[in-house]
C-alpha cells in the first residue's frame, strides 16, 4: 500500500506541525533544522518572503510581511504567537473577508510543506508516545511512510491523551482545507475534476482556501451519476473510492468538510451552537434542522450531498459506523473495505440486514438502533436521498409533486399517486417506492415518517396516548380511529398513503411477523418468510394465514390464538379500503373502474363491488364472495361498520362482541337492535347493506346457512338467492302446518331461523323484493329523500297511500293487513314503542300487542313518539274494518247484517275509507249492535271524538271546512276534540252537504253516549258525578240525566256545563230540522232526547186516542151496515 492511497499522510503531517509549535522553544535551543525544514519548499527551497534570520529561529506567520495586514484585520492578537491558530483564523474567515494573494500563496506553501515533511512523524511519536502503544494497529505501522499518522486519524476517537488528540484534530483541519493537500487525491481525481469542471488545479487561478468546493463538486458528480446513470459524466472508480474515503475521514468533525463547513457556518451557530464538535454530532444536529425555514439553501444543499454519500456508503456517517460496528460483524453485514460502493456498503443493505435481525428477535444494541432510526427518518424526509426514486419517478415528481420536497411531502405525494388508479405511476417508480418503505421500515416506528408524525400528532395525543411513543401499535391505533371524529383529514391521507405500501409486504408489520412466524412455518411451509422470495411472495403467506384463521376444529389445523388476533387486525384494516387488500385490488381493478369509479368515500368501493356481485368478472366475484362469506361469520372484519355500531354494541351486544368466536351472533344482535336509541344512521345503513347483501346468496348469512344448509340441499336444491331459499322453506313450513303433518320436513332450528329472517325482512322494503319492485316508481316519486332502513320507506308509502299506483297500493294494503294481524311484523311500531311494550304489555302475545298499546295510549307514562305511532295505526285501522282484527271478530255478524250494501262495493285490495265503521256507528246510535260489537264501536267513537283524524269519512268530506274554519284547532299538537267542537259550532257555515251530514252524524252519536262528546263530558264531569253517578254510561242514559237536570229548576248545574248543554240542544234542534229522521228508531231517539219530549208525547198520545175513537165509531157503522145486508 502506498502512503498516498490512504490519504492519512496529510493528517499525520498536521499533527507534527502542532507538535512543532508546542515545542518551539526547545527547537530554538536546539537550533535544529526541523523548523528550517518546515520552511523549505518541497524542492528544497525556502518559503518566499521569509528571511534567513527568521528561518534560523522560531518562525511565526504573524511576523511575515505578506500576511501582517490581513492578520491585524482578521485575527485577535492573542493568536499571533501560535502559527496554527493564525492559520485556522485566516482559512476560516468569513466569506466576505478577503486576504491578499501574497498571503494566500504564503499560507498554501506553508501547508504544503507541513504535509510533505517526513520529519513530522517523529514529532507525532513524541506527542502521542502514550497513545501509540495503546493502539495495536498503529504501533505495528512501519515508520517513515506516513502510515502512523493516518492510523492515528482512523483511531482518533480512541485517543484519550489530550495533547495528541488536539494536534491530530488541528492538523486534520489544515489538510482538508484544500484538496491538493490530500496526498494522492489530486492524482486520482485530476481527470474527473477537469471533466466535471470542478475548478482549477493551478495555484492562483482560484481562491486557494475555498478549494473544498472542488471536493464538493466531485461529490455532487458522484451522487448525480447514481441518480441519472448514462446521462452524466461517469466518475472513475479510483476517484470514487477517494471521494468516499475523504468523506469517511471527515465524518467525525464537520470542520473537515470544508465546503459544508463554510456553507453551514452561520447555520451551525444558529441551530447547533451548544453542540460539541466531534463524533459527527454537528452533522446530526444540522441534519435534524435541515428543513427549518431559517436554514440557508446553500447549507441545505451541502447537507443533502453529504446525506447522499451516506446512502452510498454508510461509513460516511461516523456515528452510524461506530454504533453498529459490532452488530454488523455479529450478523454478517460487514462491508468490504475494498468496495466502498458495493452493495454491502450501501446504507439500504445495512438497514435491511439489521432490521431483519431485529424482526427475528435478535439483540441489536440500543445505540445502533437509535442511529438506524435517525437514518431511516432521514430517508423518509427527503426523497432525493434515494437515487432510484430520483431516477425512476422523475416524471411523476415533475408532473404531480413539484415543489413539495420538504419534510417528506414529495415522498407522500408519490405514495398518494402510487395508490391511485393503475397506470398513473410507472412500475419501476412503484417498485422504488416499495423498496424505500422496506429500507425505512416506518411500520416499526411511526416517528420515522416525519410527514405522518406531524400530521397525526394531535390524533396520537388524544386517541393513542395510552400507547408508548414509538410502539408499532401506534399505527394500528391510528387505523382503528380512521374515519372517526378524532381523526383529522391530513393524518387520514398520510396514514392511508403509508399503509398502502405496508399492506403489500407484510414483513413490514413487525407485530404480525413476531406473532405469526411459527404459524407461517408450521402451516404455510415456509421458513424465514420475511425474506423476499418469488416462490413464496408475502401476499401468499398472509392469504395462507387467514385461510387457517377461520377453520373449525373439524376442518383441521388452526392458527394460534395470538396469530389469529393479528390476522383479524390486518383484515379489519383491509376492510377500510380495497387498496389495502393487494389481491382484491389486483383481481377487481377492471370491475372497480367499470362499476365503482364514483365511489371514493371510505368503504364505498367494497360495498359497490358487493352490490354488483352478479355483474363482476369471475375472479373478482370469487374473491368478493369469499370475503363476504368470511364477514358473515366474523362481521368485526368490517371495521367501519363495527366502529359506527360501537354504541349499540356496548349497550346491547357487548357479550357476543367479546366472544372469541363470532359465528354470526354479532350481526344478528345488531339487526335485532336496529330500533334502539343508540343506533345511528351509519350503523343502520351498514347493517342494512349487509342484510341486502345476504339476500344475494344464502351462504352470506352465516346463521341461516348453518341452521338450514341441510334443508336447503334436500328441499331447495340449485337455489342460490337467499330470498328464494326463504320463500321455498317458508312455503314448505306453511304447507306442513296446514296439512297437520305429523313431522315437519324443515328442521326446528331452521324454522326458528326462518322466523328471524321474516322479522328482519320487515325492516327494509328492499328485503321484500316483490313489494320493492311493485313500488319502485312510487318510491322515487313520493319518497325520494327518504332513507332506506328502519322501515322508513314503507312508512312513507303508507302515509301516501292515496297517491300510490294500483299495484303498489295493493301490495301495501296486503302488507298492512299482515302487520295488523301480527304487529310484531310492524317494524316501526315495534321500534318506536319497544320501551312502552315492556312497560305496559310485558305479558301480551305478539298478536295483541297493538290492542294493548291502544288501551294504554292516553296514559301519562306513555311516550309521545309511541303515542303518535299508535295514532297512525289507529287511523289506518279505521280506514277499513279488515285492518282491525279485534273489530272484525267482534262485529263478524253485525257487519253483513247492517252494512251489506257497503260490502258489495268492496274489493280485496283497497280500503273502504271507513264506510263500514261509519255504518256501524249509526247502528250504535240506534242501539242495534250486538254487545261485543257495541263495545268496540264505543271505543272507536270515543277515540275519534278526541282526534278527528281517526274518522276517515269526516276527514275526507270536511277537509276544506277544517282548513277554513278550524285551522288553529287542527294545528294543535295534542288533539282533544277541539276540531269536532269547532265544526259543530260552525255547523251553519258549512255548505258542503257531505261534510254537514258527517257533523250531524257526530251530533247524533253524541246523544247516544256523552263519552262521544269529550268537550261536553269534560264540562259536565262534576255534574255527572253529583247528579248522575248512579246511572250507568251508554245508550244515552247519562245524557238524558243531564237533560232532566237542566229542566229541573231545583238543580244547579255548573255554568260551563249548562252552557254546553244548551248549545247541544240548539244543535240538535237544528239537526232535526235539516236532517229529519231516517227511520222509526231514529225518530224515537230524537223524540226521547228532545227537550219538548213531554209535549210531543202528549200530542202523540192525543193523536192515538183520537184515532182510536174514530176507529170505534167507524167500526160500529160498518158493522151495522153489514147486519142490514144479512137481514135482506
Amino acid at each position: 500500500m502506498a502512503a498516498c492511497r490512504r490519504v492519512h499522510l496529510i493528517l499525520l503531517l498536521m499533527s507534527l506541525t502542532a507538535c512543532l509549535f508546542s515545542t518551539a522553544d526547545q527547537r530554538q535551543q536546539n537550533g535544529n533544522g526541523n523548523a528550517r525544514g518546515i520552511l523549505q519548499q518541497p524542492g528544497g527551497g525556502n518559503l518566499p518572503g521569509v528571511s534567513q534570520s527568521r528561518r534560523a529561529a522560531g518562525w511565526k506567520l504573524a511576523e511575515e510581511e505578506a500576511c501582517r495586514e490581513d492578520l491585524t484585520r482578521l485575527c485577535p492578537k492573542h493568536t499571533w504567537n501560535n502559527n496554527l491558530a493564525v492559520l485556522e483564523c485566516l482559512q476560516d474567515r468569513k466569506d466576505e473577508s478577503e486576504i491578499s494573494a501574497a498571503c494566500n500563496h504564503l499560507l498554501w506553501n506553508y501547508k504544503l510543506n507541513l504535509t510533505t515533511d517526513p520529519k513530522f512523524e517523529s514529532v507525532a511519536v513524541e506527542v502521542c508516545k502514550t497513545t501509540i502503544p495503546e493502539i495495536k494497529e498503529c504501533a505495528e505501522e512501519p515508520r517513515g511512510k506516513g502510515y502512523l499518522v493516518s492510523c492515528l486519524v482512523d483511531h482518533r476517537s480512541n485517543i484519550s491523551e489530550y495533547q495528541c488528540h488536539q494536534y491530530i484534530t488541528k492538523m486534520t483541519t489544515i489538510i482538508y482545507s484544500d484538496y491538493r493537500l490530500i496526498c494522492g487525491f489530486m492524482d486520482k481525481c485530476r481527470d474527473d475534476i477537469n471533466a466535471l469542471h470542478c475548478g482549477s488545479i493551478n495555484t492562483g487561478e482560484k481562491d486557494l482556501h475555498s478549494q473544498g468546493e472542488v471536493i464538493a463538486c466531485l461529490e455532487k458528480g458522484l451522487v448525480s451519476e447514481a441518480e441519472d446513470p448514462g446521462q452524466r459524466q461517469e466518475v472513475k472508480d479510483e476517484c470514487k473510492k477517494a471521494i468516499l474515503r475523504v468523506a469517511e475521514l471527515s465524518s467525525d468533525d464537520f470542520h473537515l468538510d470544508r465546503y459544508l463547513y463554510f456553507s453551514c457556518r452561520d447555520d451551525r451557530e444558529r441551530f447547533c451552537e451548544n453542540t460539541q464538535a466531534g463524533e459527527g454530532r454537528v452533522y446530526k444536529c444540522l441534519f435534524n434542522h435541515k428543513f427549518e425555514e431559517a436554514m440557508t439553501e446553500k447549507c441545505r444543499d451541502a447537507l443533502t450531498t453529504r446525506q447522499k454519500l451516506i446512502v452510498q456508503d454508510y461509513k460516511v456517517s461516523y456515528s452510524l459506523a461506530k454504533a453498529c460496528k459490532s452488530d454488523l460483524r455479529k450478523y454478517r453485514c460487514n462491508a468490504d473495505a475494498n468496495l466502498p460502493r458495493a452493495r454491502e456498503a450501501r446504507l439500504s443493505y445495512l438497514l435491511l440486514c439489521l432490521e431483519s435481525a431485529v424482526h427475528r428477535g435478535r439483540v441489536v444494541s440500543g445505540e445502533c438502533q437509535g442511529e438506524m432510526m435517525d437514518y431511516r427518518r432521514m430517508l423518509m424526509e427527503d426523497f432525493s436521498l434515494s437515487p432510484e426514486i430520483v431516477l425512476h419517478c422523475r416524471s411523476e415528481i415533475e408532473t404531480q409533486c413539484s415543489g413539495l420536497h420538504r419534510k417528506g411531502r414529495t415522498l407522500h405525494c408519490l405514495m398518494r399517486v402510487g395508490r391511485s388508479d393503475k397506470g398513473v405511476v410507472d412500475e419501476m417508480c412503484q417498485r422504488s417506492l416499495q423498496n424505500l418503505i422496506q429500507e425505512a421500515d416506518p411500520g416499526a416506528d411511526y416517528r420515522i415518517d416525519r410527514a405522518l408524525n406531524e400530521a397525526c400528532e394531535s390524533v396520537i395525543q388524544t386517541a393513542c396516548k395510552h400507547i408508548r411513543s414509538g410502539d408499532p401499535m401506534i399505527l394500528s391505533c391510528l387505523m382503528e380511529h380512521l374515519y372517526t371524529e378524532k381523526m383529522v383529514e391530513d393524518c387520514e391521507h398520510r396514514l392511508l398513503e403509508l399503509q398502502y405500501f405496508i399492506s403489500r409486504d407484510w414483513k413490514l408489520d413487525p407485530i404480525l411477523y413476531r406473532k405469526c412466524q411459527g404459524d407461517a412455518a408450521r402451516l404455510c411451509h415456509t421458513h424465514g418468510w420475511n425474506e423476499t422470495s418469488e416462490a413464496m411472495p408475502p401476499g401468499a403467506v398472509f392469504s395462507c394465514l387467514y385461510r387457517h384463521a377461520y377453520r373449525t376444529e373439524e376442518q383441521g389445523r388452526r392458527l394460534s390464538r395470538d396469530c389469529k388476533v393479528e390476522v383479524q387486525r390486518i383484515l379489519h384494516q383491509r376492510a377500510l379500503d380495497v387498496k389495502l387488500d393487494p389481491e382484491l385490488q389486483k383481481r377487481c381493478m377492471t370491475d372497480l373502474g367499470k362499476w365503482c369509479s364514483e365511489k371514493t368515500e371510505s368503504g364505498q368501493e367494497l360495498e359497490c363491488l358487493q352490490d354488483h356481485l352478479e355483474d363482476l368478472g369471475t375472479d373478482c366475484r370469487d374473491i368478493v364472495g369469499n370475503l363476504t362469506e368470511l364477514e358473515s361469520e366474523d362481521i368485526q372484519i368490517e371495521a367501519l361498520l363495527i366502529r359506527a355500531c360501537e354504541p349499540v354494541i356496548q349497550s346491547h351486544c357487548h357479550e357476543v362482541a367479546d366472544n372469541q368466536i363470532d359465528s354470526g351472533d354479532l350481526m344478528e344482535c345488531l339487526v335485532l337492535n336496529k330500533h334502539q336509541k343508540e343506533m345511528n344512521e351509519k350503523c343502520a345503513v351498514g347493517v342494512t347493506h349487509f342484510q341486502l347483501l345476504q339476500m344475494k346468496d344464502f351462504r352470506f348469512s352465516y346463521k341461516f346457512k348453518m341452521a338450514c344448509k341441510e334443508d336447503v340441499l334436500k328441499l331447495c336444491p340449485n337455489i342460490k338467492k337467499k330470498i328464494d331459499v326463504v320463500i321455498c322453506l317458508s312455503t314448505t313450513v306453511r304447507n306442513d302446518t296446514l296439512q297437520d303433518a305429523k313431522e315437519h320436513r324443515v328442521a326446528l332450528k331452521c324454522r326458528k331461523q326462518l322466523r328471524v329472517e321474516e322479522l328482519e325482512m320487515s325492516e327494509d322494503i328492499r328485503l321484500e323484493p316483490e313489494l320493492y319492485e311493485s313500488c319502485k316508481q312510487d318510491i322515487s316519486r313520493l319518497c325520494p329523500n327518504v332513507a332506506f332502513g328502519n322501515a322508513q320507506v314503507i312508512e312513507c308509502l303508507k302515509e301516501n297511500k292515496k297517491q300510490l299506483t294500483p299495484i303498489c297500493h295493493q301490495k301495501v294494503f296486503k302488507l298492512q293487513e299482515v302487520e295488523m294481524m301480527d304487529p310484531e311484523r310492524d317494524y316501526q311500531l315495534m321500534r318506536v314503542c319497544k320501551q312502552m311494550i315492556k312497560r305496559f304489555c310485558p305479558d301480551s302475545d305478539a298478536k295483541s300487542m297493538l290492542q294493548c298499546l291502544k288501551q294504554n295510549k292516553n296514559s301519562e307514562l306513555m311516550d309521545p313518539k309511541c303515542k303518535q305511532m299508535i295514532t297512525k295505526r289507529q287511523i289506518t285501522q279505521n280506514t277499513d274494518y279488515r285492518l282491525n282484527p279485534v273489530l272484525r271478530k267482534a262485529c263478524k255478524a253485525d257487519i253483513p247484517k247492517f252494512c251489506q250494501s257497503v260490502l258489495n262495493k268492496a274489493t280485496d285490495d283497497s280500503e273502504l275509507e271507513g264506510q263500514v265503521i261509519s255504518c256501524l256507528k249509526l247502528k250504535y246510535a240506534d242501539q242495534r249492535l250486538s254487545p261485543d260489537c257495541e263495545d268496540q264501536i264505543r271505543v272507536i267513537l270515543q277515540e275519534s271524538a278526541l282526534d278527528y283524524r281517526l274518522d276517515p269519512q269526516l276527514q275526507m268530506h270536511c277537509t276544506d271546512e277544517i282548513s277554513r274554519l278550524c285551522a288553529e284547532e287542527a294545528a294543535a299538537q295534542e288533539q282533544t276534540g277541539q276540531v269536532e267542537e269547532c265544526l259543530k259550532l260552525n255547523l251553519l257555515k258549512i255548505k258542503h252537504d257531505p261534510c254537514k251530514k258527517e257533523v250531524l252524524n257526530i251530533l247524533k252519536e253524541s246523544k247516544a253516549d256523552i263519552f262521544v262528546d269529550p268537550v261536553l263530558h269534560t264540562a259536565c264531569a262534576l255534574d255527572i258525578k253529583h247528579h248522575c253517578a248512579a246511572i250507568p254510561p251508554g245508550r244515552g242514559r247519562q245524557m238524558s240525566c243531564l237533560m232532566e237536570a237542566l229542566g229541573d229548576k231545583r238543580v244547579r248545574l255548573q255554568p260551563e256545563c249548562k252552557k254546553r248543554l244548551q248549545d247541544r240542544i240548539d244543535m240538535w234542534s237544528y239537526a232535526a230540522k235539516v236532517a229529519p229522521a231516517e227511520g222509526f228508531s231514529d225518530l224515537a231517539t230524537q223524540v226521547l232526547l228532545s227537550p219538548s219530549k213531554n209535549y210531543i208525547l202528549f200530542m202523540m198520545a192525543l193523536a192515538v186516542c183520537l184515532l182510536f175513537l174514530v176507529g170505534l165509531l167507524c167500526g160500529r157503522i160498518t158493522k151495522r151496515v153489514t147486519r142490514e145486508l144479512k137481514d135482506r
